[in-house]
């Protein structure tokens, strides 16, 4: 008989020790992504996985600068699976601090990081709450997925919400079907569509702010 994997599997709040297997996983996860596919490559692959890892790496070092919340998924000591997300408080879209703009600039270029910018634009445009987490990354190692992984690792992070108290729900940008299904199975619903460049999505959302509208 297979084992639960609920058994095997705990989620942890991760540390600045973690974060270089955090960029790593995240980068592998989202490799393929349709919407950083979009913004990040321009003819070279070489190019495209150089922004990639740029981008996150500055994004996990903004985040965790922010004190704001990864938590992880482990099979024993292993990281298998993260999750990060951030306030809505925190600056996010025009508010971006100028040294995030300027690390971004080097890094991926000026309309990269203005279309990174433009998406927090568009999701903070729609959220139905004043104070709502928003989720920049979730992934399952690719060599770990549809195992039920990324069900474990969304308990996690509603629970995580639900206990917080403080925010009115979690925000996600979906722009791939089974991404959908997934979130909308842990009772995200749907807000919004977004449409970035020429990539277009939906902006889903878990908490009580959405039964309030």
């Amino acid at each position: 008989m297979k084992k639960d994997i609920s058994e095997t599997h705990r989620a942890v709040y991760l540390t600045a020790e973690d974060l270089r297997v955090v960029a790593s996983l995240i980068y592998n996860a989202y490799h393929d992504d349709p919407w950083f596919r979009d913004v990040l490559f321009d003819g070279s692959e070489t190019l495209y996985e150089k922004k990639l890892r740029a981008a996150i790496r500055e994004e996990l070092a903004e985040l965790w600068r922010q004190d704001q919340t990864f938590v992880g998924l482990y099979e024993k000591d292993r990281l298998v699976g993260v999750t990060c997300v951030t306030s809505q408080q925190n600056a996010l879209g025009n508010s971006r601090y100028w040294n995030w703009r300027f690390k971004m600039l080097i890094s991926i270029g000026l309309q990269s990081t203005r279309s990174m910018m433009a998406k927090e634009n568009g999701m903070l445009e729609h959220l139905p709450g004043s104070n709502c987490g928003v989720i920049q990354f979730i992934c399952v190692s690719p060599t770990e997925q549809r195992q039920g992984l990324g069900h474990l690792l969304l308990n996690a992070i509603t629970l995580w919400c639900d206990e917080e108290g403080e925010l009115d729900g979690l925000a996600v940008f979906a722009c791939q079907d089974s991404h959908f299904q997934l979130f909308k199975q842990h009772g995200f619903v749907h807000v919004s569509e977004i449409n970035l460049g020429n990539v277009s999505g939906e902006l889903m959302f878990y908490g009580s702010a959405t039964q309030q509208n």
